[in-house]
């Protein structure tokens, strides 16, 4: 198996696209045996994906990266693990023991005016907008709603109207799951609409590799978790993540870091309250 990482000076690199170099672990056996450092060879992000898969990569892990990077190294096969910062060396490891996760990171500051730099954080240069997924007259607006979600069988798991006071979001910007941005995206103010979304356009199907189990030596207290209970883990470089236990025994527990709604069909009332 081969491990990319993109590389700055012993770092992970959090732009994808600006990568300009990555160093690749081959590993056997759960382990790392080599390890060099190579040149992006000054491909812009559309063909890193290229790049990768021409060298036998299986594994990308990253920082941030934008949506076609992510589906060009999708259909390479290769699987990416996202939302990562700080020694590379150590995320690799992170990732053979099973603790790192993808978070699906969308870098969306390779896009900025030539000549500016604002660091991505002045909000108003293409490279710092929300990157609009999807086309409609609220498209890029903000906009506040109030919902309702109920399962098939009626039985509510959110609402809003419950807590009074409606919810805020830039409209097409993936903020939302996916069934439900797409249906606030050509509401009118005043409208109230009803929908029923399929996993794939909700918190999608459950996925076996975000499953996995650590020895109770590696991680004390773990001992005294039981099946059901949901904790914090957090991974190599100090970011939280929540999981479920599934199963302990008396030498290892077992923790899914899907989410609780993988795998779900799901019914929303909307109503758009405000467009800002």
């Amino acid at each position: 198996m081969k491990i990319a990482v993109t590389y700055d000076d012993g770092n992970i690199f959090q732009h994808f696209g600006k990568s300009e170099a990555f160093k690749v672990y081959e590993v056997e056996d759960n382990k790392v045996i080599s390890s060099e450092v190579v040149d992006s060879e000054g491909q812009g992000h559309g063909a890193l994906a290229g790049l990768l898969e021409s060298r036998g990569i299986d594994v990308l892990i990253c920082g941030g990266i934008g949506n076609g990077a992510q589906e060009a190294l999708s259909e390479a096969g290769i699987e990416i693990c996202a939302g990562q910062e700080g020694n590379a060396d150590e995320a690799v490891e992170a990732y053979l023991r099973g603790e790192l996760v993808n978070a699906g990171v969308t870098c969306d500051h390779h896009e900025h005016e030539e000549g500016h730099d604002c660091g991505g954080s002045c909000g108003s240069c293409p490279g710092c907008r929300p990157q609009i997924m999807f086309e409609g007259k609220n498209a890029g607006k903000v906009v506040r709603v109030h919902y309702k979600g109920t399962f098939n069988d009626g039985t509510q798991f959110d609402s809003s109207y419950d807590r009074g006071e409606p919810l805020e979001f830039t409209c097409g910007a993936g903020q939302m799951i996916q069934g439900f941005d797409k249906a606030v995206v050509d509401m009118e103010v005043g409208q109230v609409m009803d929908i029923h979304l399929m996993p794939e356009e909700a918190y999608g199907m459950p996925d076996p590799t975000a499953i996995f189990t650590i020895e109770l030596a590696n991680l004390p207290g773990a001992e005294e978790l039981e099946a059901g209970q949901q904790v914090y883990l957090t991974n190599a470089m100090g970011q939280p993540f929540l999981v479920k236990v599934t199963a302990r025994d008396e030498s290892t527990i077992t923790f899914d870091a899907n989410h609780e709604m993988a795998g779900k069909e799901l019914n929303f009332k909307i109503e758009l309250v405000e467009v800002l």
